[in-house]
């Protein structure tokens, strides 16, 4: 009887694993390349994961703050992928280097491409001015499969709450930079070294991502092979034991 409770443990304690490897997801999120400083420019990456076996990833639309909008927004080109700014006007104009700014961007969309399963894309933007009087900035996305599912990142996590079903990327922002715009300037100045580093760490991060997931997966068979052998050892035993 003992053997047979153990066997059945074992089988239950390895298909609980294979759930929870299965059950376990990436969301669609935002990360700046090193800082994004308040009332400076940075170049962020929203990175977009395949969640599905099945279907591809074919189109992205991130929708930008209204209540701090960004004036300058520009998307760097991602092979394979046609890109859309849609601007709208300003209730209330910025003002930025002396001029003043009546429209802002509002929406970002990558259209014509495919994410594959088992792949991520990273979709970089610069953008700024970003706002000084904000910790944090959300932005809502809307990821659309081939299948014609769509998955809309737009619950805003809460602070001390649980993470959300579908959480929207969050932007953090830290301390003002003393020239943040300088040093963006610089930087734009060599903007091919830039998009050559931004390729390269696509390309690894991807070869990264590949190799966990083919891990997950061999976790999982591995699983299920546990967790069948020790329910049929434990069938096995207890009818030894009655016989």
């Amino acid at each position: 009887m003992n053997v047979s409770r153990i066997a059945l443990a074992g089988g239950v304690a390895a298909s609980t694993v294979l759930l929870l490897a299965g059950t376990a997801s990436a969301h669609v999120s935002v990360q700046p390349q090193g800082e994004a400083a308040k009332g400076g420019y940075a170049v962020i990456n929203f990175k977009v994961p395949n969640e599905r076996d099945n279907a591809s990833t074919t189109k992205l639309e991130v929708s930008f703050p209204a209540d701090h909008p960004l004036a300058s927004v520009m998307p760097q080109p991602v092979p394979g992928w046609n890109i859309e700014v849609t601007t709208s006007k300003l209730a209330k104009p910025l003002e930025m280097h002396g001029k003043t700014i009546n429209e802002a961007v509002s929406k970002v969309t990558w259209t014509g491409g495919k994410i594959e399963p088992g792949r991520f894309q990273q979709f970089p933007l610069s953008v700024g001015q970003l706002p000084e009087d904000a910790d944090q900035l959300v932005f809502k996305a809307v990821q659309t499969y081939s299948d014609k599912e769509v998955v809309r990142w737009i619950e805003e996590p809460k602070e001390g709450a649980e993470e959300p079903e579908t959480p929207a990327p969050v932007l953090k922002l830290t301390a003002a930079a003393g020239d943040a715009h300088g040093a963006t300037a610089a930087s734009g100045s060599d903007s091919s070294k830039s998009s050559d580093a931004s390729e390269k760490q696509s390309e690894t991060t991807a070869s990264s991502s590949s190799s966990q997931d083919g891990t997950a997966r061999v976790l999982g068979i591995v699983g299920i092979v546990i967790g069948v052998a020790g329910v049929a050892f434990g069938v096995l035993a207890g009818r030894r034991r009655t016989t």
